[in-house]
């Protein structure tokens, strides 16, 4: 693993061999089995106990994200914040998720009834590079919370990252093979997870998320997915105009840009185009790019020299077929080897691949849109429906209902919906499957289990009464039932 600050080597660890995932899987059951019959309080205390670890060790984490990713020290701690508050969240909401529950039996008083939520058994999980510690939190706290054992899958580029959380969770009082870090490439691993686990939960590209759907469906296991995003913003005619640019620089450069639910293209209505460039502009270029443990420092490096490459060659293509740079639009070696200036385009059309493909990297698109229908109607025109943020001071909630999104910010980027962990986050279209956080995100680790327990008479024709009979009276009783629930 190399720094992306500086390019140089910052550790080197042995990756875990194809062969060797059925080994973990079976150690893996072992534990899980041991580990579901704990109480679920208790399995809440120890996340409880691992948000006060990860406060508490904040500057070693931010050291170690940094390290891995070059992102800036800020965006590495929204990270860490974000997990010590999203697996507290989780803990707190998992008792009652988990607890059983009555349901309406078939027969009133005879028939007992009750819904109970099973671990699914063992989980792979599988993160990207851009959130290497908050993202796998979140991600195992719910699925361990919900009883099953789990094989972490990082990055390759960042496993100390999750070895540090591996260490956080042991040190809360997690027993040993209920998570395992299985270090290596995605490629050579992911067939092996999905050959023996019993739940792939996926954070990536579309493509592999393709990939890796089809390869569940062959073995009929469960599958979820956060995959890529074009996410649009909407500025309407009523916005504050100098809280929507703030705002627009946030949710298009934080984290240089490497945000799944990022902003990377932005509608403005008409009438008040000009001023909120304007004012846009001016905020852009108060940033500060740098590589660093800086706190001072606002936009970091990109995480390699494959991502430098990438968004390189979209704002090439966009100024090659006649895009204008407003801002930035060049890589700056002299700051790192992987910088690259926060960048605003205009003049962006659709025979330009930054018109519709993710970039993912600190590049932010400008349309002029004629009205508020024109701005909803190209905010949708996407395969994507990950995230969308809308600047309204009255109109808001309105434009959120008409957005295929699985998130709508209002007066925000991306951080309130991706803060609120009891609600869910994911995306429609080809921005993925199933949810993560919430309900949703802690009960798609469970098996769904129904129980009832039928007294003092079955459900069948009592002795001496015949079939008709039986059928006219329980006709009856069913039209009585209906009427009264």
């Amino acid at each position: 693993m190399r720094r992306p600050f500086d390019d140089t080597v910052y550790g080197v660890l042995p990756t875990t061999r194809p062969e060797a995932v059925a080994g973990a899987v079976a150690r893996a059951r072992r534990a899980q089995a041991e580990w579901a019959r704990w109480p679920v309080a208790e399995r809440s205390r120890l996340f409880t106990r691992l948000a006060r670890l990860i406060l508490h060790n904040r500057d070693r984490i931010l050291d170690t994200i940094q390290a891995e990713t070059g992102k800036a020290r800020l965006s590495a701690f929204e990270e860490v914040m974000d997990a010590a508050r999203g697996v507290r969240v989780f803990a707190v909401q998992a008792p009652g998720l988990l607890r059983p529950a009555r349901q309406r039996g078939a027969l009133p008083l005879l028939t007992r009834t009750v819904e109970h939520h099973r671990p699914v058994g063992v989980v792979g999980i599988i993160n990207p590079w851009n959130y290497p510690f908050n993202l796998p939190a979140t991600d195992v706290a719910q699925a361990l919370l919900a009883g099953n054992a789990v094989l972490l899958k990082p990055d390759s580029r960042t496993p100390f990252t999750a070895l540090l959380l591996a260490e956080l969770l042991a040190d809360a009082g997690l027993p040993d093979g209920v998570l395992q870090v299985l270090p290596g490439s995605g490629a050579t691993l992911g067939p092996a997870l999905v050959a023996h686990i019993d739940y792939l939960m996926f954070t990536g590209s579309t493509a592999t998320g393709r990939t890796l759907a089809q390869a569940c469906a062959e073995r009929l296991i469960g599958f979820s997915a956060e995959l890529g995003g074009k996410n649009p913003l909407l500025v309407l005619a009523d916005a504050n105009l100098r809280a929507a640019a703030a705002g627009t620089v946030r949710a298009a450069f934080s984290n240089t840009g490497q945000v799944c639910v990022g902003i990377e293209r932005a509608y403005v209505v008409g009438d008040v185009y000009e001023e909120f460039v304007a004012e846009l502009l001016r905020q852009v270029s108060k940033l500060r790019l740098g590589v660093g443990y800086d706190w001072d420092i606002d936009v970091g490096s990109l995480a390699s020299a494959q991502q430098l490459e990438a968004v390189s060659a979209h704002v090439g293509d966009a100024v090659a077929k006649g895009a204008f740079v407003l801002a930035g639009g060049r890589p700056r070696p002299d700051v790192g080897p992987f910088c690259y200036e926060p960048t605003v385009l205009a003049g962006v059309t659709e025979e330009m691949a930054v018109c519709r493909e993710e970039t993912f990297g600190p590049v932010l698109s400008l349309y002029r849109a004629a009205s508020e229908d024109d701005a909803v109607e190209r905010a949708n025109d996407s395969r994507y429906g990950l995230n969308a943020s809308v600047w309204s001071a009255r109109r808001g909630p309105a434009v959120a209902a008409r957005l295929r999104v699985g998130t709508v910010n209002v007066n925000e980027g991306y951080a309130a919906t991706w803060g609120s962990h009891a609600a869910p986050m994911g995306g429609m279209g080809e921005s993925g499957l199933g949810r993560r956080h919430g309900s949703q995100g802690l009960l798609k680790y469970t098996e769904p289990q129904t129980v009832s327990e039928q007294r003092l008479h079955p459900i069948a024709p009592p002795a001496g009464v015949g079939n008709q009979g039986y059928a006219e009276t329980l006709t009856r009783a069913i039209g009585l039932l209906n009427r009264l629930r």
